[in-house]
Formats: structure tokens, C-alpha cells, sequence
């Protein structure tokens, strides 16, 4: 059996294996949502009273995780399948608007009806994007590779 040469300049290492170098949206839109969320989240614990330390680190805090589980999401979204993907923001959604509302002094009731009302949004429009973006790809693979073409009718 012949041997395929490798090609010079390759390395052999698998382009799986490669790190991939990184967009700026890949880093900025997850900073940019923890920013946000973090000085909202604070300024509602903060209550219109001074900033103190603590309602700083809150803040600092809550940015931080929010923009970790947005970056994770980013970054484990397209090894996931589209239903799940689509879960995983429905989730986090959910969670993230009903801690920030439950902050504000709202009963537990409301704070969960808020969730699942934005949860049950999320998860329309996620769906919606992952299934009619994905399934392209899909459905054209399988029409060029199964049945008959127009030329064998």
C-alpha cells in the first residue's frame, strides 16, 4: 500500500489541537454583558444609598461570573447540539434576570415568573437562530449526498 508524503511546512499536530486564535467579539461581548450586568446588579443592591466597599465587590463579582458563563457558552456553543445550546441560554437567562429582580425586593413568586417569562423568550428566539442556521447546512449535505438527482430522473 503507497504512503502519502506529508506535506513540508505541516507539523502534524491536528487542527483540533491548535488553539484557535480569538476574535474580539469572542472576548468583548461577554466583558461588555458582565459590565453591564454587574453595574446593574449593584446599583440595585446599593438601593440609592452610598457605594461602599462591599456593593463594589458585589458587583465586581456578579460582572465576573456573568461574563465567564457568557464566554463558557460561547465557547462550548458550537459542540453542543442546537436544542441543548438553546437550553443552556435559556437557563442562564432566566437565572441571571430573575436574581436581578429578586434584588429589588420582589417576592419569590414574581421573581420566578419573570424568569420563566424571559427564560421562555430566550428560548424561542435561541431555538429559533440555532435551528434555522444549523439545519441549512444539514439539509443541503443531505440532498447532495442521498437520492436521486435531477439528471438520473
Amino acid at each position: 500500500m503507497a504512503h502519502v508524503a506529508r506535506a513540508s511546512g505541516t507539523t502534524g499536530i491536528s487542527r483540533i489541537s491548535r488553539i484557535r486564535p480569538t476574535t474580539t467579539a469572542a472576548w468583548a461581548v461577554p466583558v461588555v454583558l458582565g459590565l453591564v450586568y454587574g453595574l446593574w446588579a449593584s446599583g440595585i443592591q446599593r438601593d440609592a444609598g452610598p457605594v461602599t466597599v462591599g456593593n463594589v465587590f458585589f458587583g465586581i463579582l456578579m460582572g465576573a461570573l456573568v461574563a465567564g458563563i457568557t464566554y463558557a457558552l460561547h465557547s462550548a456553543g458550537p459542540r453542543m447540539r442546537r436544542e441543548t445550546r438553546a437550553l443552556a441560554w435559556t437557563a442562564f437567562a432566566g437565572i441571571a434576570i430573575g436574581y436581578v429582580f429578586s434584588l429589588t425586593g420582589a417576592s419569590v413568586l414574581w421573581s420566578t415568573v419573570l424568569a420563566l417569562c424571559v427564560a421562555a423568550g430566550v428560548f424561542a428566539a435561541a431555538f429559533y437562530h440555532y435551528y434555522s442556521t444549523e439545519g441549512e447546512t444539514d439539509i443541503g449535505r443531505m440532498r447532495r449526498t442521498t437520492g436521486p438527482t435531477r439528471s438520473e430522473e
